[in-house]
């Protein structure tokens, strides 16, 4: 997948959504603001540093990355892939330490997976494996996190509860957070901007009203939208409602 350019800054304190069809980069452009690929050209910059001269454990400690599909030993229980997350933090220690248990404790309540702490994670369903992962990463308290589609596998009630944890960790915290994902409504709900991919370039980028309006999306899905502000909180809903014939060209 061929990007760029792109001018992005995630600043702290705010929650980045970034959006677009399958195949538009999305997922490529967070593996690259993540450093887990490497850019043809252009810079990333993290705190004003760049990304490719941070040593791995700064960089471990700086940046969580969640991928859509995580891998762990299936016997490992929850807790034990929670702390997982404690990694970067250990320094030369070979054990958790109280402060780690605290903390894995903490995010896997956050997450809603503390009740299940104990159960291995191949035992569980994706939903809940989703929430275990999560945990893990906000165990790892960076500064900045990355989660790519992290509600694809939850329902209503957790997606809601997962986007409402990242914007109080913008809010409270002082995180910068981007996640990709497929649902525009929850993004325009809890995104401070969004972007929007086509094909590997930004095709629009701002707040969620700015971003989310019909003809633009329409541009890009190639599907007909409503839009509908709600006079109970100024927030934007859009809807496709038809198919005209496939992709735009």
């Amino acid at each position: 997948m061929f990007l760029g350019p792109i001018d992005l800054a995630i600043n702290p304190g705010e929650l980045l959504a970034i959006v677009g069809p399958n195949g538009a980069g999305k997922s490529t452009l967070l593996r690259l603001a993540g450093g887990l690929l490497h850019p043809g050209g252009g810079s990333i910059l993290v705190a004003g540093r760049a990304l490719d001269s941070l040593p791995r454990s700064e960089r471990a400690r700086m940046i969580a990355f969640l991928p859509q599909h995580c891998d762990a030993p299936p016997e490992l229980t929850s807790r034990q892939v929670v702390l997982l997350g404690r990694y970067p933090h250990r320094g030369y220690r070979f054990f958790d330490s109280p402060q780690d248990h605290r903390i894995a404790e903490e995010a896997m309540g956050t997450t809603e997976a503390l009740r299940f702490a104990d159960r291995a994670i191949g035992t569980l369903s994706a939903g809940e494996r989703q929430r275990v992962h999560l945990a893990a990463a906000v165990a790892q308290q960076p500064r900045l996190l990355m989660l790519d589609e992290p509600t694809s596998a939850l329902d209503p009630y957790h997606q809601i509860s997962v986007f409402g944890l990242l914007r109080r960790m913008c809010r409270e915290d002082g995180r910068g957070v981007a996640v990709v994902t497929h649902d525009l409504n929850l993004a325009g709900q809890y995104a401070d901007s969004i972007l929007l991919l086509r094909e590997g370039r930004a095709t629009a980028t701002g707040t969620p009203h700015q971003v989310l309006r019909p003809a633009t999306l329409r541009s890009v899905y190639g599907v007909e939208f409503e839009s509908f502000d709600l006079a109970s909180d100024g927030l934007r809903r859009v809807f496709p409602i038809a198919c005209n014939g496939g992709r735009p060209a």
